[in-house]
């Protein structure tokens, strides 16, 4: 898969954005997040363990003492004993299986491979009117779109209404303004008589597209929008030279009806080793940890 935009320069300037102190260590995203006593954690996301050396240990626990940090978070992307220094297993910040469609193929590769339902379901929603829009809808202001405020007022009216439906929590909504401001943040919309019915979010990070955030009108789901949107998002993807697209997390019991759906579009499961903290308060950490339970 290479390098995830998650430890991408644009990322980290995001997490500023979002008021978060971060650092580089070693080539490595690190992220300070704050908990409550004035103690906090650091995390770095979808890392790749290479750069777990002595010399970024050595400057981490420089930061843990200045920062009151109780652990830091790592996410590996690749295999790694981190248990031989000194991580536990702990409960995962993002996806530890994806769904990544090798897009470098033919359009009728990419039909061809689908689900048969899939397939049918897109040529139901092109039958039915669904227009779909592939510019980047980023908020008024940002690069000159003039539909960006009106398009991200229907996007955060979606994700409300898909949270609520799907028992999830959504960021709040500055989150999603921020994060529209890094560049290859794009927004894009599914519409039907006037009406945004389905709003994606998806990232362009080298090679790979990256379907990264969804919000969609249930009343509407008989339309088949999403599946059409999000093979607009495909091709859209191959033209700016993409060869990987990315669905963003699958989980078969926490997400079942996400899970079946992304999994139409056929593509390569990929599987990480997950989170693993490093202890530097054990106390404050039982305590953090009891604290997850409760709350």
């Amino acid at each position: 898969m290479g390098k995830s935009f998650l430890q991408s320069k644009e990322w980290l300037d995001f997490q500023k954005f979002l008021g978060r102190k971060v650092w580089q260590i070693e080539g490595l995203n690190v992220i300070r997040y704050e908990l409550r006593l004035g103690k906090s954690y650091l995390y770095s996301p979808y890392c790749e363990s290479k750069f777990l050396s002595e010399k970024f240990f050595q400057e981490l626990k420089a930061i843990t003492k200045k920062e009151n940090v109780i652990f830091f978070k790592a996410e590996p992307i690749n295999n790694v004993d981190l248990e031989k220094l000194g991580f536990i297993k702990s409960h995962n910040v993002q996806p530890q299986k994806t769904l990544v469609l090798d897009i470098a193929k033919s359009e009728q590769e990419l039909l061809g491979q689908m689900h048969y339902k899939t397939r049918y379901n897109i040529g139901l929603a092109e039958k039915k009117g669904i227009k779909t829009s592939a510019r980047g809808a980023m908020p008024t202001g940002r690069q000159g779109s003039a539909l960006g405020g009106k398009y991200f007022e229907d996007f955060w009216k979606l994700m409300q209404e898909t949270t609520k439906r799907d028992g999830f929590h959504a960021h709040p909504k500055e989150y999603y303004q921020k994060l529209l401001e890094i560049p290859n943040a794009e927004l894009f919309v599914a519409e039907y008589n006037r009406k945004i019915i389905v709003a994606n979010i998806v990232v362009f990070y080298e090679k790979t597209a990256i379907y990264l955030h969804g919000a969609s009108d249930y009343e509407h789901r008989n339309l088949m929008a999403a599946p059409l949107l999000q093979w607009e998002q495909i091709k859209e993807a191959k033209k700016r030279g993409c060869t990987k697209y990315d669905f963003w997390g699958i989980d078969e019991i926490k997400w079942p009806g996400v899970t079946r759906f992304k999994r139409g579009f056929g593509g390569s499961e990929i599987s990480y080793p997950g989170a693993y903290d490093l202890i530097f308060q054990p106390l404050w950490y039982k305590t953090y940890k009891l604290a997850r339970k409760i709350l």
